[in-house]
């Protein structure tokens, strides 16, 4: 790294701590992936183009093609990058907990990365370069969700269950709900559908 130097009013040159390199190189990426999940959000996969990708991140085109040469590439790289997991807390209070986590969902759901991810998701099965970060995301989250299942298994709260099959029974609905529109989902939906589940749930088991 260079060293520039400025003088002191005396005339005596001081050092001056450098421009760390990729600053601007960095704003440019992060200006490239956002630009390329709102389109995903808009248009999906299939009608991406790098042109109004560099438009709306206000930088030229080869900026794009520099960076990014495959499209696939680029679109697992905006999804990594702004794929806002949801997190589920473990309070000690599994219903509560749920109940949070749903509405947190379908906020999620409801914003740009949500909805660039419905449409990836929509693809993902057709293009493996892009299923493989969405399976990672999930996997992920369905991961934190065993664990707190697990916990509250061990606490009495619920019998032994499968953490997919339970993230099924749960999130169907808030994607149903969100996809829709027709009307909001609120916290009493929330409490609805978790409350259902695990009445379900033990019920079955006994």
């Amino acid at each position: 790294m260079t060293e520039t130097r400025r003088q002191d009013t005396d005339g005596t040159p001081r050092p001056v701590a450098a421009r760390r390199p990729g600053g601007r190189t960095a704003r440019t990426r992060a200006r490239i992936l956002e630009a390329t999940l709102h389109l995903v959000a808009r248009d999906g996969i299939a009608g991406l183009r790098y042109e109004e990708i560099a438009e709306l991140a206000g930088v030229h085109r080869t900026s794009v093609y520099r960076n990014w040469p495959d499209r696939d590439e680029l679109v697992t790289a905006a999804l990594l990058q702004y794929s806002g997991t949801v997190e589920l807390e473990d309070t000690g209070d599994l219903r509560h907990d749920l109940v949070d986590y749903l509405v947190a969902l379908a906020e999620l759901l409801s914003t740009t990365t949500g909805r660039a991810m419905q449409r990836v998701i929509q693809s993902a099965r057709e293009n493996p370069e892009v299923a493989l970060p969405v399976d990672r995301i999930f996997e992920r989250r369905l991961g934190r969700l065993q664990q707190v299942v697990d916990r509250a298994v061990a606490r009495g709260e619920l019998p032994p269950v499968d953490g997919y099959f339970l993230a099924g029974l749960l999130t169907g609905p808030v994607h149903l709900y969100v996809s829709r529109g027709l009307r909001p989902f609120t916290r009493a939906e929330a409490e609805r559908i978790t409350d259902v589940v695990l009445a379900g749930l033990r019920h079955t088991a006994g």
